[in-house]
């Protein structure tokens, strides 16, 4: 009888001492999960694991890179338009002759020209010199060619170029003279006229009459109409 309860506190001790040996690994793992701190990776806030050997692996989130310097900026912007440059009209005298080249007619012309130039209105004039809406005015300066023409300190210097078939006779050639002395002293600004051929100063124009160097009002014989 003792035997067997001997045999049966021995049984029961086992069973104990197995029973602590089964819990101990399991608590262990348990107090270490506890006890081990979460690493957090310094760049977009991702967990970092950790594996068997200890080792820290971490996987970094790139972040977008903004390409764009400069901000608020309308990619699709037009560059501003040049402005308009503003057009000023004028009402002058300009003068041609018969068709017998006899007198010098005095006629009404219209010109346009730009208010930033002032080179555009004289350039005007000259062209309103060559032409004539009436058959019976005849352009003096009609064959010419007007190289250049700049205005400077009060003086209109002008450059032509004169073919042969531009050439008058002594009366033509006076008319023509006194024609672009009428039409471009009337601007008040205008206080000699220099005229070059062909970039030369010539003592004629065509030949029969003096070309003074500059022309004014004193020397062309100009004289205000009213």
């Amino acid at each position: 009888m003792k035997t067997k309860l001997g045999y049966a506190g021995l049984s029961v001790i086992l069973m104990l001492v197995m029973a602590g040996c089964g819990e101990k690994p399991g608590a262990s793992a348990a107090n270490n999960s506890q006890n081990s701190p979460a690493v957090v990776s310094g760049a977009g806030g991702n967990a970092v694991d950790s594996d068997v050997s200890g080792n820290s692996t971490a996987e970094a989130t790139a972040q977008p890179t903004n390409t764009n310097n400069s901000a608020g900026t309308d990619n699709n912007a037009t560059p501003s338009e040049a402005p308009a440059q503003q057009m000023l009209s004028k009402t002058i005298d300009v003068f041609f002759t018969d068709s017998q080249l006899m007198e010098l007619l005095q006629a009404k012309a219209e010109i346009s020209y730009t208010e930033s130039d002032p080179s555009s209105k004289y350039m005007e004039a000259f062209k309103a010199l060559q032409t004539s809406e009436n058959s019976e005015h005849i352009p003096l300066w009609k064959k010419i060619e007007l190289k250049s023409l700049k205005f400077e300190n009060g003086q209109i210097e002008m450059d032509i170029h004169k073919p042969i078939e531009a050439q008058l006779g002594a009366g033509g050639e006076s008319f023509a003279m006194t024609a672009l002395a009428k039409t471009l002293f009337q601007f008040e600004e205008v206080q000699s006229i220099e005229v070059l051929l062909d970039g030369e100063k010539v003592e004629s124009l065509m030949g029969h009459v003096e070309l003074e160097h500059p022309m004014t009002r004193d020397n062309s014989g100009y004289t205000q109409e009213n």
